[in-house]
């Protein structure tokens, strides 16, 4: 699918070294894997061999709007992802899932390339968004970040009033017409359904906002910029259950309109919320397909383990 490469960055030369993989035998198309217990498969990742991904024909089928192509990242001498190669469906909401540590976060970082910050971070492979490679040297990295939306685990208001954190992108673009910032506030906080909380203080101080009502000013602020891709770090992590559910009820609204990838820990959260489910362990892709599929019928033995509970 995949024909070409970034170079290595920041002093990897040559090629990847060849990996051992697991060998199993030929299974028909969607058949599910010889019953294996499913520690085996995940003991050989711990055990440093490569294993193939299974990624679903549902995924495949989906226009693309962000394209990870065999991707490493290693922290100084510690590889933390391994080969990721999947695809992000267009205006659809993903999520990542997984054990703590096992790269999602890092996979969601190196999308908009926060990752440069750290002085021992190298990488191989590529990521595109609409076509356009991330990781292009002559890539604009702010002009980059423009296109994508983020928000992390924690609210991250500005020390400014509401009004002028939801259009903050637009400040710094230059735009000074005050009819067109209006109308992107209000929009923006219509979208994040913050707008009958808020519409009557909007020059009041975003600080005094509860944590919940922060989070989604931040999502309103992401979405203020039209990003091409949104970008979600555990969102409801620091919120207590209400709040959780109304950004949940606010991912759902999203649907559609913006393409969002999300990591979450919340299992439950992943299975209301997202239209995809990428698993991963250990820096790898385990298994990425409709979540429908990924909770009630996985193709592996391990994603099943992990889904239900009996490991993680």
């Amino acid at each position: 699918m995949y024909d070409s490469l970034v170079p290595p960055r920041r002093g990897v030369t040559g090629a990847e070294p060849a990996m051992p993989t697991v060998d199993e035998p030929p299974r028909e198309a969607g058949a599910p894997r010889a019953a294996e217990p499913p520690q085996d498969r995940l003991a050989a990742v711990a055990a440093g061999r490569e294993v193939e991904a299974e990624v679903h024909d549902s995924v495949l089928a989906e226009p693309p709007v962000l394209e990870v192509d065999r991707f490493n990242l290693w922290y100084g001498a510690k590889q933390a992802l391994h080969r990721i190669t999947m695809p992000v469906p267009l205006n659809k909401v993903t999520a990542l899932v997984g054990p703590s540590g096992c790269g999602k976060s890092t996979l969601l970082r190196s999308v908009n390339r926060l990752n440069d910050l750290v002085q021992s971070v190298r990488i191989t492979g590529d990521m595109r968004i609409n076509g356009d490679s991330i990781y292009d040297p002559r890539m604009d990295v702010i002009e980059l970040r423009k296109r994508m939306g983020m928000v992390f685990q924690k609210p991250n208001p500005f020390p400014m009033s509401i009004y002028e954190n939801v259009v903050y992108s637009l400040r710094i673009d230059g735009e000074t017409n005050r009819a067109v910032l209006d109308e992107v506030c209000e929009r923006s906080l219509r979208g994040a359904a913050l707008w009958d909380e808020v519409k009557d203080r909007l020059q009041e101080s975003a600080l005094g906002m509860s944590g919940g009502q922060q989070q989604r000013l931040c999502i309103a602020r992401a979405i203020a910029a039209e990003p091409e891709v949104l970008l979600l770090d555990e969102p409801c992590s620091a919120l207590d259950p209400i709040a959780t559910g109304k950004i949940e009820d606010l991912i759902q609204e999203l649907r559609g309109q913006y393409s969002v990838l999300m990591v979450t820990h919340n299992m439950q959260q992943a299975s209301r919320s997202s239209d995809y489910t990428a698993f991963m362990y250990l820096g790898r892709l385990i298994e990425y397909g409709a979540t429908t599929d990924i909770f009630t019928k996985p193709v592996l033995r391990e994603t099943e383990a992990y889904v239900t509970g009996r490991f993680g």
